[in-house]
């Protein structure tokens, strides 16, 4: 039991830095998804929302579908704000550092003047980014899944040893 339970903690800590990279990929989906409504459907980016919350999974599909209605209502909220507080939390949740959700985030920044081609170039240097980081991580973590598991392994046999 103390063996598989070692093991099975090397295995939680390869989950955690997979699911990193999978998140990166997620978000410059996403990114993508936004780019290619305001490239080809010439739509503004509180339209793509609504046009995307069909095609992404959940929680960013109601999330985005939130954003859309919120931004519809004309409130004065500006594009950024509303953007920010619909996607916080469901970022929160997935095991991203902070550099990444500002990376993310960074094309909401500019998006009160920009015409589209300024919103599409922001989105593209976040997709940039993003990617960045997730190939350097998936260079990275091939190593570190690798240790992970065996050290895993390794404390459930010393811990053995020594208890017996």
């Amino acid at each position: 039991m103390i063996f598989s339970g070692c093991m099975g903690l090397g295995m939680w800590y390869r989950y955690q830095l997979t699911g990193r990279i999978k998140a990166l990929q997620e978000l410059q989906n996403i990114l993508e998804l936004l780019a290619g409504e305001i490239r080809y459907g010439r739509a503004t980016l509180p339209e793509c929302c609504g046009h995307a919350a069909r095609y992404l999974s959940a929680p960013f599909d109601r999330a985005f579908a939130r954003i859309g209605d919120r931004m519809a209502e004309n409130t004065g909220i500006s594009f950024g704000t509303v953007f920010r507080e619909e996607t916080e939390g469901i970022l929160a949740m997935l095991p991203l550092k902070a550099e990444d959700r500002e990376n993310f985030l960074r094309f909401t920044a500019k998006t009160g003047f920009s015409d589209g081609q300024m919103q599409l170039r922001t989105i593209e240097q976040s997709m940039e980014l993003l990617h960045a980081t997730e190939e350097r991580q998936a260079g990275e973590n091939t190593e570190r899944c690798r240790m992970a598991v065996g050290l895993g392994a390794m404390g459930g046999l010393l811990l053995i040893l020594i208890l017996v």
